[in-house]
């Protein structure tokens, strides 16, 4: 009977849950209700170095409640940051390889052409790259002629071959020919061909080199010429492309035009 009256005597004396709420938004982290008591526990835990000013009930909660602030702002900075490192890193690249690449315009010579050959010259908007596998055969100021050479390993078809060696010849060429000592430039492509007359190129990202043999595919011819009203004239002129080239190269062309004339000169 004594036990049932104590029972009944303590929850009669329990808070419910909106006191229990109002009570607990009193407390701070020294455990007080009291503003004055509190002080003075915190200026104590102060002087005795462990004091936590920190109110564990308020929304600055250290137990995680700003967790996901502070991922997102981390987030944000790691991406920004890349950001400009990306930028600085393709700046930096872009001055570092103008700096080092020859140009042909004001000196060409052995050393200046294959070092364009290497490094890429400028053309439009950026640089235009060539093969790896070259050779420089003539670069003479004074002959006014460059003559180079060139293996194609990226192109599968006759197509892309013809193309992308028309665009390197062409950047390369007037690149050279302005320079006023230079009148003449001799840019070569060969391929690696394979027994079935196939066109190789390196594979598994340019670990796999081609095997097949060495093959001359075509051979464009850059000069530079005066014109009567003291112009300047600037031909082409594509040799090597043979009858089983020029046939492979129209049957890859999707388009009404067919390029008869200028492939065959008639």
């Amino acid at each position: 009977m004594a036990k049932k009256y104590e029972i009944a005597r303590i929850q009669k004396g329990a808070l419910n849950a909106d006191e229990a709420e109002a009570l607990f938004a009193k407390v701070d982290e020294t455990g007080h209700t009291d503003e004055e008591r509190a002080r003075r526990e915190r200026r104590h835990r102060k002087e005795k170095g462990t004091s936590v000013d920190v109110d564990p009930l308020t929304g600055d909660d250290p137990s995680g409640s700003n967790v996901e602030k502070v991922i997102a702002r981390t987030a944000v900075g790691f991406v920004l940051l890349f950001l400009v490192g990306v930028v600085v890193f393709q700046v930096g690249f872009g001055v570092i390889r103008r700096a080092n690449t020859a140009n042909l315009s004001e000196n060409a010579n052995v050393r200046t052409v294959a070092s364009a050959l290497r490094g890429g010259v400028e053309w439009g908007n950026g640089f235009t790259q060539f093969p790896e596998d070259f050779s420089v055969q003539e670069a003479d100021e004074n002959t006014g002629r460059i003559e180079v050479t060139v293996t194609d390993t990226s192109s599968e078809k006759a197509l892309e071959c013809f193309a992308g060696s028309q665009v390197q010849a062409t950047a390369f060429a007037v690149n050279a020919l302005l320079n006023p000592k230079i009148n003449t430039v001799v840019y070569h492509v060969n391929v690696h061909m394979s027994a079935d007359g196939e066109i190789e190129r390196t594979r598994l990202f340019g670990f796999l080199k081609p095997t097949g043999d060495v093959t001359s595919y075509m051979t464009f011819v850059w000069t530079k010429t005066q014109s009567a009203n003291g112009g300047v004239n600037f031909g082409c002129t594509i040799t090597g492309i043979n009858d089983a080239i020029q046939d492979e190269i129209r049957d890859q062309i999707t388009t009404s035009f067919t390029p008869v004339q200028i492939l065959t000169g008639k």
